[in-house]
């Protein structure tokens, strides 16, 4: 095996970098940081939108199982179509597609904004918009997770890049849902559909600032059915990523019931209003946030297999204590726990993913993801929906919680044999140096 002799601790390594520059490393790099500005703000306009929109279809409706239907709406497209939208993504320009995708996403918030101002909306507009939104989210989740590696001219900051990426959905996602549980009440909820609109804007201005080199596009042009069937069996054959994925996919099917289900517990659990809701969201984002900040913060992505375990185990927990509260500032806080919990599971998932995936891979094995993550949803939606409608809300969200503490004891029992090989692979593609043989792994990647 080639040494890798570039790798001698030196001290630019990030493991030798200290405190805040550790942290935010990869915005060292100029077009990852004009992305991480430009999505920074248009991501508090998606949260923001999405608690007005599952606020909106509750008052409209009344009805559980709707909120089950719009969730279904806006989600099965990213199931049926991430696929093809990942071989897409290995073949053409991810820059050039992501302003597009950015552009479409941006016109059907100001669309909703229109219906909802003029006083027009009805269910079915909310529906057939959530179904546009949801082509365009099947395109956008394996070019966007896929084009982050372009940003980055450095492997050793990816891991740094991903978890900044999570930090920065979730600091969205502990102002967005605040600030819209505020509008609603003082404006309603068009209001947040119209900010969503314009702050789309500041993505799209920063992907047009960025510097790109020009990228190698794939000549042969093989039919999208073998690329397809290429990718699948790549992800499936190989166990590290083939266990993410199935533990990504049961977490997501199962744990995430409560997101679709939580204007029932704002409203009739914890008997509050929009703004009990979106400070549950907030907590959840919260939490979230200090999950992604730790990620941010640690020396290499050493360690991270083994603390997928530990994560999907919390995040069960959370959601099963949070299924049986009554208490509003107890749910807060399990909210908390549950952002934490999920954050350090599906990151730390995506930072495994992104570092041993073969390059020419990596826009199908991504699109895999976002089938496993969000195209999970639609399925989580309508499952909530259902059970929810027969058992309760509570009942429903403590099986899910339930059923996250089951598949992390099913991975489990293969991390011995991901470690190993996620290892090798990490000392190959020039991640982490090679250790002699028998060197303990190092301390700073302990939980």
């Amino acid at each position: 095996m080639e040494k890798h002799s570039q790798m001698k601790p030196d001290e630019n390594r990030p493991e030798n970098a200290a405190g805040l520059e550790r942290f935010v490393r990869a915005l060292r790099h100029r077009n990852y940081r004009l992305f991480y500005g430009g999505q920074s703000i248009s991501l508090i306009g998606t949260w923001m939108q999405r608690i007005a929109m599952s606020w909106l279809v509750y008052r409209l409706t009344n009805s559980a199982f709707l909120l089950g239907v719009v969730g279904f709406a806006g989600q099965i497209p990213i199931f049926l179509l991430s696929p093809f939208a990942g071989v897409l993504a290995d073949r053409l320009n991810r820059h050039r597609m992501l302003v597009v995708i950015q552009t479409l996403a941006m016109l059907q918030a100001f669309t909703l904004a229109v219906l909802i101002l003029t006083g027009t909306i009805a269910v079915w507009h909310i529906i057939v918009l959530s179904i546009f939104l949801g082509f365009v989210d099947a395109f956008d989740l394996p070019t966007r997770q896929s084009f982050v590696v372009e940003m980055i001219e450095s492997k050793e900051d990816l891991g740094n890049a991903i978890a900044l990426n999570a930090s920065m959905v979730n600091g969205a996602r502990l102002v967005g849902p605040s600030l819209a549980g505020i509008l609603v009440a003082a404006m309603g909820e068009g209001m947040c559909f119209l900010l969503n609109g314009i702050s789309y804007l500041a993505v799209i201005v920063s992907l047009l600032a960025m510097r790109m080199t020009s990228k190698k596009l794939e000549t042969k042009r093989t039919h999208i059915v073998q690329r397809l069937k290429e990718g699948f069996s790549y992800a499936f054959h190989f166990t590290p990523i083939r266990s993410v994925l199935l533990l990504v996919s049961l977490v997501s099917l199962m744990g995430m019931s409560h997101t679709v289900l939580m204007p029932v517990f704002a409203r009739d659990v914890l008997h509050g209003d929009s703004h009990t809701l979106g400070f549950l969201m907030a907590g959840s984002g919260t939490g979230a946030l200090l999950g992604a900040g730790y990620l941010a913060s640690r020396k290499s992505v050493l360690g991270l297999e083994r603390l997928i375990v530990v994560a999907t185990s919390i995040f069960g927990v959370g959601l099963i204590a949070f299924s049986l509260s009554r208490f509003f500032w107890f749910s807060l806080f399990l909210m908390l726990l549950t952002g934490f919990g999920m954050m350090m599971q599906n990151t730390s998932g995506n930072t495994i993913l992104q570092s041993i995936v073969d390059e020419d891979k990596r826009g199908r094995v991504m699109s895999i993801y976002a089938m496993a993550f969000r195209g999970m949803a639609p399925f989580a939606s309508l499952l909530a929906g259902g059970l929810a409608s027969k058992i309760g809300a509570p009942n429903t969200v403590m099986i899910g919680g339930a059923s996250c503490i089951f598949g992390s004891v099913l991975y489990a029992r293969k991390l011995s044999l991901i470690t190993k090989m996620v290892r090798s692979i990490y000392i190959r593609n020039g991640i982490i140096p090679e250790l002699d043989t028998g060197t303990a792994e190092p301390s700073e990647e302990r939980w």
